[in-house]
C-alpha cells in the first residue's frame, strides 16, 4: 500500500487511554455498513465530508453573514438571529464551514493520506514507548475503506507503531484476514445473537459478524480479542439475550477441541451523540 493513498478521516484522537493499552492516538474513520440506533458518532456514518450546523455559536446576531455569502446554492439562511441549513439545496462543497468564524459550520471527515496520519500519530510516539500504546483503528467500520485501513496498519507496522483495531465485524471475511497479522489488539462487536432483530436495530444482518468472529478465533488464535456488547435498553439488555451471547462466544472460541483465549466486556448505554444528531439535521433514533 503507497503511503499516499487517501481515506476520509472524521477525527484523530491522541491521549486516549480508553481504546487500547496505554496512551493511544485513534483514528476515526468515516463509512459504515450499519446504522446502530444508538450509534453515539452519527457523524461516523455517512461515507463523504458533511456539514455539523451548531446554531448556538452562531454569530449572526452581530452582523456576521460570511456563510451565507459564501454558499453557491443559497443553502444557508439566517433566521431569529442563527444559521439554518437546506439539506436538499447543500452540495456538501463545504464553503460555508470554511468561512464560519465562529465554528457554528463545522466539518465532519476530511481526505488524508496514509502518510499524513501517520505522521500525525508519530508526533506522540513518545508517549507510546512508555505503556505499550499505540495507534487505534476505529470509526465508523475501519475496513469500510478498507485499502487505506490497510495502508494505515501496514505503515504503522514500517514505523514500529503498536496497532490495535475496533470492528463492528461487518466488513469482507478477506480484509479482516488482511488485517489481523498486522494488529496487537482486536476489539470486535457483537450486538444480538437473533438476526431479525439484528437487523432491526441495526440495519443489517449478523451472519457476516459471527462468521468473520468465528474465523479470527480459528486463524489467528495468538490474537488478543476483546469481544463487545453495548447493553442497549429494550433492545439487548435481558439476561436470555446476553446469555446467548456468551454461549455463543464459548462454543465459537473452542477450535479442534482446544479453547481460544478472549476477553468479555459489556459497554454502558450513554447518549453522549444526540447532540450530534441535532447538528447533522436528524432525530435520535432511540427517541422514535
Amino acid at each position: 500500500m503507497s503511503a499516499e493513498a487517501e481515506g476520509i478521516v472524521f477525527n484523530l484522537q491522541p491521549y486516549s487511554l480508553h481504546d487500547g493499552a496505554g496512551i493511544r492516538t485513534v483514528v476515526f474513520l468515516k463509512g459504515c455498513p450499519l446504522r446502530c440506533r444508538w450509534c453515539s458518532n452519527p457523524e461516523s456514518q455517512n461515507f463523504y465530508p458533511e456539514v455539523g450546523v451548531f446554531p448556538e455559536k452562531c454569530i449572526a446576531g452581530k452582523g456576521c453573514d460570511w456563510c451565507v455569502d459564501a454558499c453557491p446554492e443559497t443553502a444557508l439562511s439566517l433566521e431569529t438571529g442563527t444559521v439554518r441549513l437546506d439539506r436538499d439545496l447543500c452540495t456538501r462543497c463545504l464553503r460555508c464551514a470554511e468561512e464560519c468564524p465562529a465554528g457554528a459550520l463545522t466539518v465532519y471527515g476530511t481526505p488524508m493520506s496514509v502518510g499524513d496520519v501517520l505522521n500525525a500519530v508519530e508526533g506522540d510516539a513518545a508517549f507510546y514507548r512508555h505503556g505499550g500504546g499505540g495507534m487505534t483503528l476505529s470509526g465508523g467500520e475501519p475496513l469500510a475503506q478498507p485499502e487505506f485501513a490497510l495502508g494505515l496498519l501496514q505503515e504503522a507496522r514500517r514505523r514500529r507503531i503498536r496497532t490495535d483495531m475496533e470492528t463492528c465485524g461487518c466488513c469482507k471475511e478477506e480484509d479482516l484476514r488482511e488485517a489481523a497479522p498486522l494488529l496487537d489488539h482486536i476489539f470486535f462487536d457483537i450486538k444480538l445473537m437473533e438476526n431479525e432483530a439484528h437487523l432491526r436495530e441495526t440495519g443489517g444482518s449478523n451472519r457476516s459478524i459471527l462468521q468473520n468472529l468465528r474465523m479470527l478465533f480459528r486463524e489467528f488464535p495468538d490474537l488478543p480479542k476483546t469481544i463487545r456488547t453495548p447493553v442497549i435498553p429494550g433492545v439487548n439488555d435481558s439476561p436470555e439475550q446476553l446469555a446467548s451471547i456468551r454461549s455463543f462466544l464459548e462454543e465459537a472460541s473452542v477450535v479442534d477441541g482446544e479453547g481460544r483465549p478472549y476477553t468479555y466486556e459489556l459497554l454502558p448505554y450513554h447518549r453522549f451523540g444526540v447532540g450530534k444528531y441535532r447538528a447533522l439535521g436528524r432525530s435520535y433514533p432511540m427517541e422514535r
